[in-house]
C-alpha cells in the first residue's frame, strides 16, 4: 500500500519542444524553485545544469537527453530534458518511448514550429498525455491566443486554455488562473514567491468569457457539471480540475498555460499543473512483452511484487564508470548486486551501480522500483531497446524504432596511429546512438560515417577529438562510379618471354559483351580443341577480375559485362598460369579500350514529403541537381509526397538545403536504386579530377 501511494505520487515527464522554445531554461527554472538546485543557470551564460557538455554549452543548444528528479508538494517528479534540433530526434524518441507524460513548450512568437510538429507526432505515436506551455510571453510579437489558433489547426489538438495572459510583451505581468479565477503575479526578481490578488477590473470581462468556455468544454464530457451549468450553478475548483485531469488521462484535451521563463513567471503553476493532469505509473496502460522462446504475451504490471521488467531506453560513456545504460523500470524491482536476464541478447549481467542522475552528476542507490528511471552500471553489451528481465522469469518488451541515417561523410584518422583508436571510438559511439553507423565502403576502402544531419555528424567530430583524443578528417565520400561498355569489340593479349631456360607463353583472344543493367560480370569459354589447356583457364578469369577491379577509363569497378575466351595458343615448356594470367589482362584492356567505355554513376530513389507551400521551391533545386521525378502526390494536411530519381553526387548537403528551402517542415528519405551513364560532358570532368 505504502508503495502504491508512492507511485501515485510519481510523475515522470519529458520536457519537450523546437529548438530555442526554453526547454532548458524551463528545466533550470523547475530545478530551483523544488529547490533541486540552489542556483539558476543560463543556457546563453553557458552554465544550464542539463545542458553538461562542452558542445551544449559552446552552442546553446541541448545535444543529448538529461535526466533528473525532484519533488513538489509531495510528488516525485522524474524529467527528461530532450533537445530541440532535428538531427537530434532520436533522444526525443527514446526518450518519449518511457515516460508517462510531456510537458510541450511551445513559443508565444514562434508559434508551433516545425519540431514541434515532429514531437507532437512522435507523442501520438505513443499516445502521451501532454500538457502545453506557451513561453516567452514577454518577447515582442507575443500572441497567446494566435498560438491556441495554430495548435487547433497544425496539431489537431483540442487545446484547452487554463490560464490567460495579463498583458503581453514588455508589459507582460503575470496570469490569470481560470480555475481559480485568480490573478498570479512573480513580484521579486527571482520569482520564487508567486502572489494571488483579485482579477485586474479591465480583464475580468475577458477572464470570464473563458472560464465559461471552459466549463462548457468540460461540460460536453462531464454530465455532473452539465447539470450545474445548466442550473447555473459554479462548478468547484477541485471538480474542474478532476473533470479536466479525466480528460487530459485520455488524451481528449490539451491544458494550456502560459509564461515566461526567462522572467521567472509562470513555472510554479506549470508545476501544480504537472501534478494535477499528467499521469502517475500506475494511470498508463501495463506494458505487455512475451516470452523470449515462446512469443507468449506477459502483461507487466505496475507492481515492485511482479517480476522485473525494464527498458533500457539510452546508451552513454562514462569516463569514471564506463557504460551507463539508462532503464525505465516497468514492473519489479531492481537491486544492487542482483544479477540480469537480457533477452535480446541472451546475455546475463550484474548490476554494479544503481545510480539516480542529475545531469551528469549521480546518486548510488541500493534499489529502484517500478516507475524509476535510473542508471545502472555493469550491463554486458546493452544497447538501446534492450529489456531487462529476471533470469527464471524472462521477458521481451517492445524494442525502440529509430529513423535511418540520412547523411554519409567520410572518416580518416590524421595520422596512422590513430587508426585503431578511431575504430574503437566510432564504435563506442555506436553503441551509445542508434541513428549514427559506421561502414566500410568495399569499393573505395573508406570509413564512412552516417547520421541524422551535418550539425550530427559534426558533434561526433567534435567528441571523438574531446573525450575520445583521436583527432580526425572528415570529408564527403567518393562517389563509387562503376564503368561499362557499349559495344562488343575483341582483342588478342599474347605474352612471351624468353629468359634463358624456361620462357613465358600465353595467347589468349578475348571478345567482350555489354550485359543488361545490374547484370554484373560473366565469364564464358567458347574455345575448342583446347587451344588453352584447360589447367591454364583459372589463370584466364584470374587475369580478367584483376583487370576488372580498376578499369582502364577512371580505374573504377567494371560492371555488366560478358568476357568470351574464344582463342588461343600454348606451348609445351613454357606456358605457365601466370603468363596465361597477364595475356588475359592484356587482352582485356586492349578489348576495352574498343568498345566504347562509359561511366555509370550510382542514382539514388529519394523521397521528399513537403508542405503544400513549399513544393514549387522543393521541385526546382532537385531538377538543379539534375533528378527525374517519378511521382507526385498529395498526403493528408496538406502536404505533398515527391519521388524522384536522383545521382548521388547531386545529394550532398540535401538535408541542410532542404530545411532550408522548407523552414525544416519537409523530410526526405533516400535509398540506393540503380547506376546510371553519365554524360560525356560530365564523364569527362570526373576523370579530369581523378
Amino acid at each position: 500500500m505504502v508503495q502504491t501511494k508512492l507511485l501515485q505520487k510519481t510523475r515522470n515527464i519529458g520536457i519537450a519542444a523546437h529548438i530555442d522554445a526554453g526547454k532548458t531554461t524551463t528545466t533550470e527554472r523547475i530545478l530551483y524553485y523544488t529547490g533541486r538546485v540552489h542556483r539558476m543557470g543560463e543556457v546563453d551564460d553557458g552554465d544550464a545544469t542539463m545542458d553538461y557538455m562542452p558542445q551544449e554549452m559552446e552552442r546553446g543548444i541541448t545535444i543529448t537527453s538529461a535526466a533528473t528528479t525532484c519533488e513538489w508538494q509531495g510528488y516525485t517528479i522524474n524529467i527528461i530534458d530532450t533537445p530541440g534540433h532535428v538531427d537530434f530526434t532520436v533522444e526525443v524518441e527514446r526518450s518519449l518511448r518511457v515516460l508517462d507524460g510531456v510537458v510541450t513548450i511551445l513559443c508565444a512568437v514562434g508559434g508551433v514550429q516545425p519540431q514541434s510538429e515532429t514531437v507532437w507526432r512522435q507523442a501520438n505515436r505513443y499516445n502521451i498525455p501532454r500538457i502545453v506551455i506557451v513561453n516567452k510571453m514577454d518577447r515582442t510579437g507575443a500572441d497567446f491566443h494566435d498560438v491556441l489558433h495554430q495548435m487547433r489547426q497544425r496539431l489537431g489538438a483540442n487545446a484547452l486554455a487554463i490560464q490567460i495572459p495579463i498583458g503581453a510583451e514588455e508589459e507582460f505581468e503575470g496570469v490569470i488562473d481560470l480555475i481559480e479565477m485568480k490573478a498570479i503575479y512573480w513580484e521579486d526578481e527571482l520569482g520564487a514567491e508567486a502572489v494571488e490578488r483579485e482579477i485586474p477590473e479591465p480583464m475580468r470581462e475577458r477572464a470570464e468569457l473563458f472560464r465559461e468556455w471552459l466549463i462548457v468544454a468540460m461540460a460536453d464530457t462531464h454530465p455532473h457539471l452539465e447539470e450545474k451549468y445548466f442550473a447555473g450553478e459554479q462548478p468547484t475548483p477541485d471538480e474542474i480540475r478532476a473533470a479536466i485531469r479525466e480528460d487530459a488521462l485520455d488524451n481528449a484535451l490539451v491544458p494550456v498555460l502560459c509564461g515566461s521563463s526567462l522572467k521567472n513567471k509562470g513555472v510554479q503553476p506549470l508545476l501544480d499543473a504537472v501534478v494535477h493532469y499528467l499521469p502517475s505509473p500506475l494511470e498508463v496502460p501495463p506494458v505487455i512483452g512475451f516470452r523470449p522462446k515462446t512469443q507468449e504475451p506477459v502483461l507487466c504490471k505496475p507492481s515492485p511484487d511482479e517480476p522485473l521488467a525494464a527498458l533500457v531506453f539510452k546508451v552513454a560513456t562514462d569516463p569514471f564508470v564506463g557504460q551507463l545504460s539508462y532503464v525505465r523500470i516497468y514492473s519489479g524491482q531492481l537491486k544492487k548486486g542482483q544479477t540480469v536476464y537480457n533477452a535480446q541478447n541472451n546475455i546475463k549481467s550484474r548490476i554494479a551501480h544503481i545510480l539516480r542522475m542529475h545531469a551528469n552528476s549521480r546518486e548510488n542507490i541500493e534499489l529502484a522500483s517500478v516507475g524509476d528511471i535510473v542508471a545502472v552500471v555493469g550491463l554486458n553489451k546493452a544497447t538501446t531497446g534492450d529489456t531487462l528481465s529476471q533470469v527464471d522469469h524472462p521477458v521481451a518488451l517492445e524494442s525502440i524504432e529509430f529513423p535511418e541515417p540520412v547523411i554519409s561523410m567520410a572518416i580518416e584518422p590524421k595520422t596512422t596511429t590513430d587508426e585503431g583508436r578511431l575504430i574503437e571510438s566510432l564504435q563506442r559511439l555506436m553503441s551509445e546512438d542508434p541513428t549514427f553507423s559506421v561502414r566500410t565502403d568495399g569499393e573505395t576502402g573508406q570509413q564512412i560515417i552516417s547520421g541524422m544531419g551535418e550539425l550530427h555528424l559534426d558533434i561526433i567530430k567534435d567528441r571523438l577529438l574531446r573525450e575520445f583524443r583521436v583527432e580526425a578528417n572528415v570529408g564527403n565520400p567518393q562517389v563509387a562510379y562503376k564503368e561499362t561498355i557499349t559495344r562488343p569489340a575483341t582483342a588478342r593479349g599474347k605474352f612471351v618471354r624468353q629468359t634463358g631456360g624456361h620462357g613465358q607463353y600465353g595467347d589468349v583472344t578475348l571478345m567482350l559483351e555489354p550485359l543488361p543493367r545490374g547484370t554484373g560480370y560473366e565469364f564464358e569459354d567458347r574455345t575448342k580443341g583446347g587451344v588453352v589447356p584447360r589447367e591454364f583457364m583459372p589463370a584466364v578469369e584470374a587475369g580478367i577480375k584483376e583487370a576488372i577491379e580498376a578499369g582502364p577509363v577512371a580505374s573504377y569497378p567494371v560492371v555488366d559485362i560478358r568476357v568470351c575466351l574464344t582463342n588461343g595458343s600454348y606451348h609445351d615448356v613454357d606456358s605457365s598460369e601466370v603468363a596465361f594470367k597477364l595475356a588475359a589482362s592484356m587482352a582485356f584492356r586492349e578489348a576495352y579500350q574498343d568498345s566504347e567505355p562509359i561511366l555509370l554513376e550510382p542514382v539514388m530513389s529519394v523521397e521528399v514529403v513537403t508542405p503544400d507551400a513549399y513544393t514549387g521551391d522543393v521541385i526546382n533545386d532537385l531538377n538543379a541537381r539534375r533528378a527525374e521525378i517519378s511521382s507526385m502526390k498529395p498526403l493528408p494536411g496538406d502536404s505533398q509526397s515527391i519521388t524522384a530519381l536522383v545521382p548521388l553526387a547531386t545529394m550532398f548537403g540535401y538535408s541542410t538545403q532542404l530545411r532550408s528551402l522548407s523552414q525544416g517542415r519537409a523530410t526526405y528519405s533516400m535509398e540506393p536504386h540503380s547506376h546510371r551513364p553519365v554524360s560525356q560532358e560530365r564523364q569527362e570532368a570526373i576523370i579530369g579530377t581523378e
